[in-house]
């Protein structure tokens, strides 16, 4: 009679050093790098490609190199000048050193989620609103280098922070849009009354030119009657310039007459027959 008991035992020690072999592999992509240890003691690095770990004597920890991408939930802020909003923010960050992302810290993403919802609550209210609206960029700088020095340790930089959406309360957006509005109204103000005052001295520079040449004051007045006549106006009153009868006064006081009954006032008169 055959024994089988020997083969099997053997074929099962076999199959169970083959399973265990195959489940001690771990595959580490190029944008990641493993953290190897041996009975808890900390052995190095391991780069891509095709790793072995004898567990429960090996384990390996592997990291993500690329960058990661986190929101950062809206926070409750109280700004400087004491008005109430919700910041939320998105951070950019990526491991530098492995090791340190799992010897220095639990749980690095956690960790720097944490950073990030502290520092974004102490930068915030430490400004204004109309810092935290008009100097975004100032306020994300400033929040990326507190958490760049505060992550340095674990083996993190974070490359870039920034404000995504601050939400005020109503009352707080009608004044700000009172005064938006205000502040237009000022500036067409402003803008209208330089544009008075240029006019104003143009007009003042055209008035002395035309005061020297007698003749560019009447040729001025003649082109102000051809505008006049050329809006289809069946009947124009216009007003008549001195400076055209001082031609007929100059005449007559050449022919020796008398200036007339105006000539205490200083108006000449229109003679009765030219």
């Amino acid at each position: 009679m055959i024994d089988f008991g020997l083969p099997i035992g053997i074929g099962a020690a076999a199959l169970a050093v083959l399973l265990y072999m195959m489940a001690s592999l771990r595959v580490v992509k190029e944008y990641e790098r493993g953290v190897y240890f041996f009975l808890g003691r900390y052995q190095g690095i391991k780069g891509p490609g095709l790793r072995v770990v004898l567990v429960p004597f090996f384990r390996m920890v592997i990291i993500d190199l690329r960058t990661i991408v986190t929101d950062v939930p809206p926070q409750e802020v109280i700004t400087r000048d004491n008005v109430s909003c919700k910041v939320n923010a998105v951070i950019y960050f990526r491991v530098i050193h492995p090791d340190q992302a799992v010897l220095q810290v639990e749980n690095y993403l956690y960790a720097t989620s944490q950073i990030a919802q502290t520092t974004l609550r102490s930068v915030v209210g430490a400004n204004q609103l109309d810092d935290l609206l008009a100097e975004r960029d100032r306020l994300n700088d400033t929040i990326q280098k507190i958490m760049d020095a505060e992550t340095d340790p674990w083996g993190i930089k974070v490359s870039s922070v920034e404000i995504k959406h601050v939400e005020i309360p109503q009352e707080m957006r009608r004044a700000m849009a009172r005064g938006a509005e205000a502040e237009r109204e000022r500036r067409a103000k402003v803008i209208s009354a330089e544009g008075e005052l240029q006019a104003s001295s143009k007009y003042a520079e055209a008035a002395r030119i035309l005061s020297t040449q007698r003749g560019s004051l009447q040729l001025r007045y003649l082109e102000t009657l051809v505008e006049i006549a050329a809006e289809n106006n069946s009947t124009t009153v216009f007003p008549l310039p001195l400076e055209l009868l001082e031609g007929f006064v100059t005449r007559r006081e050449a022919r020796g007459e008398p200036r007339g009954r105006d000539e205490g006032r200083g108006r000449p008169t229109i003679p009765s027959q030219a």
